[in-house]
This record gives C-alpha cells, sequence and structure tokens, in this order.
C-alpha cells in the first residue's frame, strides 16, 4: 500500500534551530508535523495493520541543497504519525521490521511516497 504526503516535512536542522530559538518551538514543529503526517495517512487509505511491517520512504525534494540525513529525520513524524491516527499500534521494533530510503528530485512537485508491506510471517 502506497500514500503520499506532500511537500516536504521538516528536517532534523528545522527542529535543532525551533528547539534551540524557544524551549517548546521544537515540541510545536514536532506535533505540527506529526498530524500533518496522521492527516495523510487517514486521506490515502492506509489500512490499519495487524502485523508488523516493513517501510520504504521516497522522498522527492524540490532540489539538492539538504543533507539525505536531515531529510530522513521526518520519518520520525511518519512513524509517530501512523501509531498517532492508529494505523500502526506501536512503531517499537516489534511493529517496524525495516525501512529503506530513496531520494530524487522534482522542482514542481516535492512530497514523500511512502510504501508499507506486512513482514513476512
Amino acid at each position: 500500500m502506497t500514500y503520499v504526503i506532500q511537500g516536504r516535512l521538516a528536517g532534523a536542522n528545522e527542529v535543532i534551530s525551533a528547539m534551540n530559538a524557544h524551549r517548546y518551538a521544537g515540541s510545536t514543529l514536532k506535533k505540527k508535523e506529526t498530524v500533518r503526517c496522521a492527516m495523510a495517512a487517514i486521506a490515502g487509505s492506509v489500512p490499519r495493520f495487524k502485523k508488523p511491517v516493513i517501510l520504504h520512504f521516497r522522498w522527492i525534494e524540490p532540489n539538492h541543497k539538504r543533507d539525505l540525513d536531515n531529510i530522513r529525520y521526518g520519518a520520525k513524524f511518519i512513524l509517530d504519525g501512523l501509531r498517532e491516527c492508529g494505523k500502526l499500534p506501536n512503531d517499537g521494533w516489534g511493529w517496524v521490521t525495516g525501512m529503506s530510503d530513496e531520494w530524487a528530485v522534482d522542482k514542481e512537485k516535492p512530497r514523500i511516497e511512502i510504501t508499507i508491506v506486512e513482514s513476512p510471517s
């Protein structure tokens, strides 16, 4: 099952800058991005998983300016969003058995494509 989050998510550098600017700003940014990810999962008709999953993230950025590890930080928001909207009971080791990443550029339509498959038994 694949769904899409339009645009790009805040990266590690943005979260760190927010935390340094004000003690609650980092928390506010995390909550905002987590809710955004939860809403995308609901809008994308992501089912409730009853077995552990493997996730593949395709990070499509508008350019090459951000470092890959900075972009990848968005996985935290995505997993927390899936948990928060009830699609995954937990985002720990018992429920997420693998993750992979791929990066691309689309100047006109940056987005994150998330593919989730149930882990083999």
